[in-house]
């Protein structure tokens, strides 16, 4: 059931997928910072069999472009830098995307839930070498961000800087 969930929300984003829904245990999903491999399609789509397993979806680059695009109004503002995750966990549906924001020169880490009431911003997390400034309400979900050795739940403020930022079990 919750796949369809997923599917629902790739849909409404105009977000088109490589491959069917495929589930991972989801220590290992968070751990990993690359391309997730496609699900097979021949295999169908597939629902996580216990609550330590996510459901996921790899996402066309194009469609991801074009979200971006839309989403925040300026078309080619933030560009994909790294494999989005749309996944569904512990029935909740999630999306993760790592852009650069080439108007302010930094790279950028969005958290979003969907809710019945829409898309909900989680976490917004802007990054350079120099310095990372943040906006994270993680509080009531099961994530958090790590960002320059530190995971964060909640709050406002800035860190040193960091090269990467991990969207990850609290």
């Amino acid at each position: 059931m919750s796949n369809n969930m997923l599917r629902n929300v790739l849909i409404g984003a105009g977000i088109a997928t490589v491959g069917a829904i495929g589930t991972k245990a989801a220590v290992d999903y968070f751990k990993n910072r690359g391309e997730e491999e496609a699900p097979s399609e021949s295999q169908g789509d597939r629902t996580a069999a216990s609550a330590e397993e996510v459901s996921f979806a790899k996402v066309e680059d194009a469609s991801l472009q074009k979200f971006l695009d839309v989403s925040f109004g300026e078309v080619g503002r933030y560009v994909p830098s790294r494999p989005a995750k749309v996944f569904d966990y512990q029935g909740k549906q999630y999306m993760v995307v790592w852009a650069t924001d080439t108007k302010k020169n930094k790279n950028q880490m969005l958290a979003f839930i969907y809710t019945p009431e829409g898309r909900k911003m989680l976490a917004s997390v802007g990054y350079t070498s120099e310095m990372t400034d943040y906006n994270i309400n993680l509080d009531e979900t099961p994530f958090a961000v790590e960002v320059a050795g530190q995971k964060i739940t909640t709050g406002k403020g800035a860190l040193k800087g960091s090269d990467e930022a991990d969207f990850v079990l609290a």
